[in-house]
């Protein structure tokens, strides 16, 4: 039986805001994206959208206030450290008409944490501080929780941080089914096979089929990634591809090139 939270009558959709000068400037390369769709997609939600803004208010506030109303869930990295430049809070908590206030829980995490660690101090406390009427998103690494404001996830910039606080959300959110894939790789160029493509996804409901080129030893070729909810519709899919491409003169490779 599936469990109450999975919802297969629907698609729940997510979208993702990265925060950072650091990311915009290229000093710093971004690993949430790619962490967060695959974390996703095991929840059974699809990452539909990701915007990355710089550590400015505005910007902040304009990308959360629009992707939160347009998703069931949005998520942010970045921006809720110590800094003075960390104005995540502050700019959640203003687009939606709210104070900031030290969340006590979070200051007790805080204060445990850094007992050891040199104290508290005005700095550290900052990461105490949360949207009024928030919760917590538990954070086994480093101390500072993540926030939960509705359904607005606040979490951290570095990626082994945010994956805790992934950790600490699996399967607390509903969603829908997971979606399944499988490749199927081969030498050819897309154009070729563009057509052909296009049938038999159509033909095949419930599936949708990419197209991934690339060049290599001094030839081209493509790998081509199968997607459906269900295994059944996937594997006739697979199939038919599999059969259309060799029926043209082209052999595939599963699993990909």
């Amino acid at each position: 039986m599936e469990p109450d939270r999975i919802r297969p009558d629907r698609t729940w959709t997510a979208a993702l805001v990265v925060i950072g000068d650091e990311i915009l400037s290229g000093r710093t390369q971004d690993r949430n994206v790619a962490q967060l769709a695959i974390w996703l997609n095991i929840q059974g939600i699809r990452l539909v959208e990701v915007r990355v803004v710089a550590d400015d208010m505005a910007a902040i506030a304009e990308a959360v206030t629009i992707l939160a109303a347009r998703c069931d869930y949005l998520f942010t990295t970045g921006g809720i450290g110590p800094t003075h430049d960390d104005i995540t809070v502050d700019a959640i908590a203003a687009a939606f008409g709210l104070d900031v206030e030290i969340h006590p829980r979070a200051r007790a995490i805080l204060e445990s944490y850094y007992e050891s660690r040199g104290g508290i101090t005005e700095a550290r406390l900052r990461m105490a501080r949360v949207p009024a009427g928030a919760d917590l998103i538990e954070n086994r690494v480093s101390g500072a929780p993540g926030i939960r404001l509705g359904n607005i996830f606040i979490m951290a910039g570095v990626p082994h941080i945010a994956g805790q606080m992934l950790d600490a959300l699996t399967g607390t959110l509903e969603g829908g089914r997971p979606v399944l894939s499988a490749t199927l790789g081969c030498w050819v160029a897309e154009s070729e096979v563009a057509d052909l493509l296009r049938e038999t996804e159509r033909s095949h409901e419930g599936c949708q089929i990419g197209s991934y080129p690339f060049f290599r030893e001094g030839r081209v070729g493509a790998n081509f990634v199968v997607r459906s909810t269900e295994q059944d519709r996937l594997d006739a899919c697979v199939a038919a591809l599999a059969g259309e491409l060799a029926q043209a003169g082209h052999a595939t490779v599963a699993g990909g090139i």
